[in-house]
This record gives structure tokens, sequence and C-alpha cells, in this order.
């Protein structure tokens, strides 16, 4: 069964950063395509970034280019979004995803999800 483990929410100041963690287990992250997706309270649940399989190449909601940067590490079967110039309005229950397709910020390319972790950004 294939299990994604988020970790590295919490609470942050805005401008502040944060690093977000999700951890693969029976199954190997460089044979699918990877994304990070975030839901906030009453809204739809939107891509934020992701990895594509095929080529390993990036995309980016246009909400956080040039703040966020997704990342993968092989040896640890691991992926990353590292967030930085945080806005109240980046607040939402974060979501890491496995699936596959080249519209990589699509919710519905994805089969597996985490649980979830909160990202709160108030001062």
């Amino acid at each position: 069964q294939v299990q994604l483990v988020e970790s590295g929410g919490g609470l942050v100041q805005p401008g502040g950063s944060l690093r977000l963690s999700c951890a693969a287990s029976r199954f190997t992250l460089d044979y699918y395509t990877i994304g990070w997706f975030r839901q906030a309270p009453g809204k739809e649940r939107e891509g934020v970034s992701c990895i594509r399989s095929s080529d390993s190449s990036t995309g980016y909601a246009d909400s956080v280019k040039g703040r966020f940067t997704i990342s993968r590490d092989s040896a640890k079967n691991t992926m990353y979004l590292e967030m930085n110039g945080l806005k109240p309005e980046d607040t939402a229950v974060y979501y890491c995803a496995v699936g596959s397709g080249s519209t990589c910020l699509r919710v519905g390319n994805y089969p597996y999800w985490g649980q979830g972790t909160q990202v709160t950004v108030s001062s």
C-alpha cells in the first residue's frame, strides 16, 4: 500500500519560511510525477508545485513562483517544499501527492495522497 507522510507544518509569521517534507514508503518517488497541493477553508484544493516524472521539469502556481521550491531526495525517497516569503494567504492544509501526467498541477492526476499538514501564516 502506497504511503505518504507529511511533516513540517506549523505557525509562522508573515515573511517567514517553512520546509515541508513528504516521506514515501512501499514505492519509489523517482518513477512518478509528484506534487504539493493546498486547501484553505471554504476553497477547492489547488496545485502548488510539482515535478514531472517524464523529464523532472517543475511546475508552480503563479501565486507561489519565486517563493516556493519543490525538490526530491532519491536516497531518502522524500519530497520537499521549501516555502519562503510566506503570506497570510498561504494559510492552508498542504498535501503531497503522487500520480502521473504532464499537467502536473491538476488534482485529478493524483490517486495517492498524504494526510496533510497545517500551515498557518499569521502575526
